[in-house]
C-alpha cells in the first residue's frame, strides 16, 4: 500500500514523534511505500485565506476553494498535499490530543487541503459525502497521544468517552470525505509513560500497522444508503439496541 502519514508535533524528540517513527519503520519493513507530511517541520501555514485561491473571484469562501481547485489556481503547498492524498491507499493522522482535538496546525491542514470539489461536493453541490467522493476507498486511521488516564476518557469519565471526542474527526472529516475509518490507536497517560511501557506501546503500534490493510472499518452509515430521511435524520428503528448520540450513526 501507499501510506501517507500526516504528523503534527513541534518537538521531533517527543513521545508522539517516537511513535511516528515506530509506525514508519514498521510500515516500510512490511513493504509499504510511506510519505510523511511533517507539518511543523514544513512550517505549514495553518490559516485558510483567499491567498490560497489565486485568481478565483467567487465571493463564497467555500465555493472559491472549489473554483480554485477546478481552475488549477490553488497554492502549490495545497496542491502538493492533494496529490499525496490521491497517491495514498491509506492515511494516518498522527497527533497529540490538545484541548479535546487535533493541534491547530493539523486542523489548518484539513481546512486548506480538503477543499470543495476535491474532498467533498461537486460543482458546489452538497453531494457526494459521508462514504462517497474522490477519496472513497482509502483507509484512514488516527494515532493519538493523550496525557490523561484512560478512565477519565471513558463512558463515565469527566472528559467524556474518547470515541465521542474523536467522532468529529472520524465522522465529520475522514468519513465525510469518503474514507473508510479504522478504529483509532490511542495511547493514554502519556505524561507518565516510562521506558518499559513505551516498549509495550511500540509493540502494539507495530502490530496495528501490520494490520492496516486488514482491519475492519467503523461501520458508519453512508448518507446514500437509505438510513436517513430527506432531512438527513436517521429513520426511526434503524438504530442498534440501546444506541444513542453518536452511536446512532454506526450500523449494527
Amino acid at each position: 500500500m501507499n501510506v501517507l502519514i500526516v504528523y503534527a508535533h513541534p518537538k521531533p524528540d517527543s513521545l508522539t514523534g517516537a511513535l511516528k517513527d515506530v509506525a514508519v519503520r514498521q510500515l516500510r519493513a512490511d513493504g509499504h511505500e510511506v510519505r510523511i507530511t511533517d507539518l511543523y517541520a514544513m512550517g505549514w501555514k495553518a490559516a485558510a485565506d483567499t491567498d490560497d485561491f489565486g485568481a478565483a473571484e467567487e465571493p463564497n469562501f467555500m465555493l472559491a476553494s472549489g473554483a480554485a481547485y477546478r481552475d488549477g489556481t490553488l497554492s502549490p503547498d495545497i496542491r502538493a498535499e492533494q496529490e499525496k492524498l490521491l497517491w495514498a491507499d491509506a492515511v494516518v493522522l498522527h497527533f497529540p490530543l490538545w484541548w479535546f482535538g487535533m493541534p491547530a496546525i493539523m486542523k489548518g491542514w484539513v481546512d486548506r487541503v480538503l477543499t470543495c470539489d476535491f474532498a467533498y461536493g461537486a460543482g458546489g453541490k452538497a453531494l457526494p459525502r459521508y462514504g462517497a467522493g474522490v477519496l472513497a476507498g482509502r483507509r484512514a486511521m488516527l494515532v493519538v497521544s493523550v496525557g490523561g488516564r484512560q478512565p477519565s476518557y471513558s463512558d463515565r469519565g469527566i472528559n467524556g468517552p474518547v470515541e465521542d471526542l474523536l467522532f468529529p474527526i472520524h465522522h465529520g472529516i475522514l468519513y465525510y470525505t469518503g474514507m473508510d475509518v479504522l478504529p483509532p490507536f490511542v495511547v493514554h497517560d502519556t505524561i507518565r509513560l516510562d521506558a518499559a511501557r513505551f516498549d509495550d506501546v511500540a509493540y502494539d503500534l507495530r502490530r496495528r500497522m501490520s494490520e492496516l490493510a486488514e482491519l475492519e472499518p467503523i461501520r458508519y452509515r453512508p448518507q446514500g444508503g437509505g438510513d436517513y430521511d430527506r432531512t438527513l435524520r436517521l429513520v426511526a428503528g434503524r438504530e442498534a439496541r440501546g444506541a444513542t448520540g453518536f452511536g446512532l450513526h454506526v450500523a449494527s
